[in-house]
């Protein structure tokens, strides 16, 4: 059957685009620096240079234009003369003693002297504005930069989710895994059933979520992931998938969405991990095989099997019938 157009990829990224917003993009600029962060590495570094580009290029005008409306650049050789600032002659000189005053280098050659208040004025208007931009640029890149999202990376999922018998009780399980020896602190993990329904009064509800229990009355969805784990849905009268067999499996049509959210023990940060299972990646009587080994004083994990099921008796009934 021809793959279908999933509400979330297996990566975790969310095929939801928003349009004709109108009015209300002007709800992006009012919080900006979210916008900023959440901006493309590309648009980040562009404004990111064109920022400094051009407060650099508008200060060292603004100390050229005072130079030049009080003659300045016509005396400048003149040693009885006493200029706004000493050896500023011409833009490229102007430019220099801005970047020196700005990156606070200060080679000497060139500085305010104490007959110009409207320079004074310009370098104070100028220590604030850079220090501004400098918190706000700066700030902006370092928050993107340590974003959690690379390492949702190293979680990971199984590429199927199964359906056999646990405990004597029909599940549906899938596998999670933790690639680093770096703990995520109060892992959970929730799942969502997105299937379009219609109601009883007619109204049809495309892409209603409905949540799926992994272990909420019990504290089964609070993950010690030190090694990987099957989570186990299990499914009853309360189950959406109450009247799932295996013959209506092939029928159906729905997505399970999985969010494994937890800290990261080396930064403090949360973090998020997504991925989701359609019908098509539903195994009917399969199993997870298992991937620890007991060594020499370890246990040994092996992540070429994290994916591997077989298969094993399973009625190929619903829990209804």
């Amino acid at each position: 059957r021809r793959e279908r157009q999933r509400f979330v990829d297996k990566n975790g990224r969310c095929n939801v685009q928003h349009g004709n917003l109108g009015g209300e993009s002007s709800r992006y600029l009012s919080d900006l620096f979210t916008t900023l962060v959440d901006l493309k590495w590309r648009w980040n570094l562009l404004i990111f240079l064109l920022t400094y580009t051009v407060a650099w290029l508008v200060m060292a005008s603004m100390w050229w234009g005072i130079a030049y409306l009080r003659g300045d650049l016509h005396q400048a050789h003149d040693d009885t003369y006493s200029p706004c600032v000493a050896n500023v002659y011409n833009f490229p000189s102007a430019f220099l003693f801005f970047i020196e005053t700005e990156a606070t280098i200060g080679y000497g050659h060139r500085y305010i002297t104490e007959r110009c208040p409207e320079g004074i004025v310009l370098f104070l208007f100028q220590s604030l504005l850079g220090s501004i931009v400098d918190a706000f640029l700066i700030g902006c890149m370092f928050i993107k930069m340590s974003q959690p999202k690379k390492r949702a990376e190293t979680l990971m999922f199984s590429r199927a989710a199964v359906v056999s018998q646990r405990d004597g009780k029909l599940c549906l399980m899938f596998r999670v895994g933790n690639l680093r020896n770096s703990h995520m602190v109060s892992a959970q993990i929730r799942c969502k059933l997105i299937k379009s329904r219609q109601t009883p009064e007619g109204e049809f509800l495309p892409l209603d979520q409905c949540e799926l229990d992994v272990g909420f009355g019990t504290g089964a969805d609070q993950l010690f992931l030190v090694s990987p784990l099957t989570i186990c849905h299990e499914i009853n009268s309360k189950s959406p998938f109450f009247c799932l067999s295996q013959r209506s499996l092939r029928s159906e049509q729905f997505e399970i969405v999985v969010i494994l959210e937890g800290i990261v023990e080396t930064t403090g940060m949360t973090c998020q991990a997504r991925t989701s299972y359609t019908e098509d990646e539903v195994l009917w009587g399969h199993r997870f095989l298992p991937v620890m080994s007991l060594e020499d004083g370890f246990f040994r994990v092996d992540y070429s099997q994290f994916h591997a099921t077989f298969e094993v008796p399973t009625p190929p009934y619903s829990v209804k019938e």
